[in-house]
């Protein structure tokens, strides 16, 4: 027993000299080797599973000149040298997306989308490239910027820029590096859009900023986000919508599937990554009980946190309290919690009053879009000190010491610091595909210049396109029952007002 203890203390004596060691600043271009490891330990699957030497980062992708097999340079990424190892995310993302292969297949000989010019704006990642490449068998052309400076799989975005699109993004980005990327995607002579596919609205408001004339040849706008659907609203109110837009976030899939079940597995996920937190009887409040919201609250209480909700919406909060959380007003609980994560899609929900009056270690992160929901900005003063720990991990020190650990600079948790469940990523895009052809192929007139909803059979035929994987079968009506009900055999089942 004795020599076990011993050999105890030598390895623990030996690892803590291994750290010492660690620590020494043992320089790797612009990183030590210590924050080299951590910065792939943290990453996405995708990024944390490549190798990128060091000296690369010293060049900013705007400033090379490169090229794919083909010689083709239309395109700005971090390192085309990725590509073989993006070409194996993007297959592995493919055995997940049962439905996007689906439409490959029964598009073969026919091209919905032959003469659409599509410019996208969303999250790079290897279930993109999936969308992308579909899009493209399909018969689109694709030219496409990342909506999020830090989710983009820069191994990805080299598979695609060597398989021909026109991609110009990489994983941290400056913001002017952002608009520049969305610029490039619009701003190309000889090639103009006729469709957009965004995440925010970014790309919708950049278009309507700088190339208001465009508009005359965009058949129509399909935008996935909370955030970007407000701002398409605002545009309608105010008369200024100059295309009929698809509001894919309200759609059933998006809402029923991609918000609640994606956000559920997820934010543990993220956070575990980021700050190995144990999440067993930490008091965390929620801000937000849509969707997302209610996934996150659930994924929490299952691990035995003690959940409180924010909530505007007296149905939500409702929702909220026969689901067994308390509901609160965020100062009343904003000294006592251990995380603080905030799910709206708006903006100032966590300003500089409440991050002055957190518990010293409180976890801040966002699982809404952008970085509007905590006031960042604010916390950009001379008398705090930001320390960077981890990739994506900030600690922000008071005067008096007390510290918050930010996450991800206030943008978007899961897809910035860990990853998504493909699965039901396919579900969204394929939704996204469905909405492409709607609004390309639709008669003129069929659609104004107004926000539309997914028709509801598209719904149902983007849900049976995803339930061969599952071994499901459906029951099929009667012809008296279908009779009873008022509908028809093959559907749609429900009303187009049902969410």
């Amino acid at each position: 027993f004795v020599q076990i203890v011993k050999r105890y203390i030598i390895q623990i004596q030996f690892a803590d000299q291994k750290q010492e060691f660690n620590k020494r600043p043992t320089k790797i271009g612009r990183r030590s080797l210590s924050r080299s490891i951590s910065q792939s330990s943290t990453d996405s699957y995708g990024s944390a599973a490549s190798y990128t030497d060091s000296s690369d980062d010293e060049t900013s992708p705007r400033d090379k000149q490169q090229k794919n097999s083909k010689g083709n340079g239309d395109f700005c990424i971090k390192n085309i040298k990725q590509a073989d190892f993006g070409r194996r995310e993007i297959e592995i993302a493919e055995q997940e997306m049962p439905a996007l292969m689906a439409l490959r297949k029964r598009a073969q000989g026919e091209k919905p989308l032959a003469g659409a010019k599509v410019v996208g704006c969303t999250h790079i990642t290897a279930q993109t490239a999936v969308l992308m490449e579909t899009l493209s068998a399909l018969g689109a052309q694709c030219r496409w910027a990342a909506c999020n400076i830090y989710s983009t799989q820069n191994e990805v975005a080299a598979a695609l820029a060597e398989g021909g699109f026109s991609v110009f993004a990489w994983k941290g980005e400056s913001e002017d590096d952002f608009w520049w990327c969305i610029d490039r995607c619009v701003n190309l002579e000889g090639w103009q859009p006729n469709m957009i596919l965004d995440d925010g609205g970014d790309l919708t408001h950049w278009i309507y900023k700088k190339y208001p004339n465009m508009f005359k040849k965009i058949k129509g706008i399909v935008e996935e986000s909370v955030t970007g659907v407000h701002r398409l609203y605002q545009l309608s109110k105010a008369g200024k919508l100059c295309v009929p837009a698809m509001n894919v976030n309200d759609s059933v899939t998006k809402q029923k599937f991609d918000n609640l079940y994606c956000c559920r597995e997820s934010i543990l996920d993220g956070l575990k990554r980021t700050t190995d937190v144990m999440f067993g009887g930490k008091q965390v409040v929620v801000c937000g009980y849509g969707e997302v919201g209610k996934g996150c609250c659930a994924a929490l209480k299952a691990m035995g946190s003690i959940v409180y909700v924010t909530e505007i919406d007296p149905i939500c909060a409702l929702q909220a309290c026969m689901d067994g959380f308390r509901l609160v007003k965020l100062n009343e609980v904003i000294r006592q919690v251990d995380i603080v994560i905030t799910c709206t899609g708006n903006k100032n929900v966590v300003v500089r009053e409440y991050l002055d009056r957190m518990k010293n270690g409180c976890i801040v992160c966002n699982m809404g879009h952008s970085n509007t929901e905590i006031d960042v900005a604010s916390l950009r003063t001379p008398e705090l000190t930001w320390e960077r720990v981890r990739s994506q991990v900030d600690h922000v020190i008071w005067p008096d010491g007390k510290r918050i650990v930010l996450l991800a600079e206030g943008r978007l948790l899961n897809l910035s610091c860990s990853t998504v469940p493909t699965f039901v990523l396919s579900i969204t895009a394929t939704t996204q595909a469905l909405a492409l052809i709607e609004l390309y192929n639709a008669p003129e007139g069929r659609y104004k210049q107004d926000v539309y909803l997914l028709p509801k059979k598209m719904d149902e035929y983007v849900a049976s396109l995803h339930l061969p994987t599952f071994d499901a079968h459906l029951t099929e009506l009667s012809d008296e029952q279908a009779k009873y009900l008022g509908l028809n055999k093959n559907g749609p089942f429900k009303p187009n007002y049902y969410r």
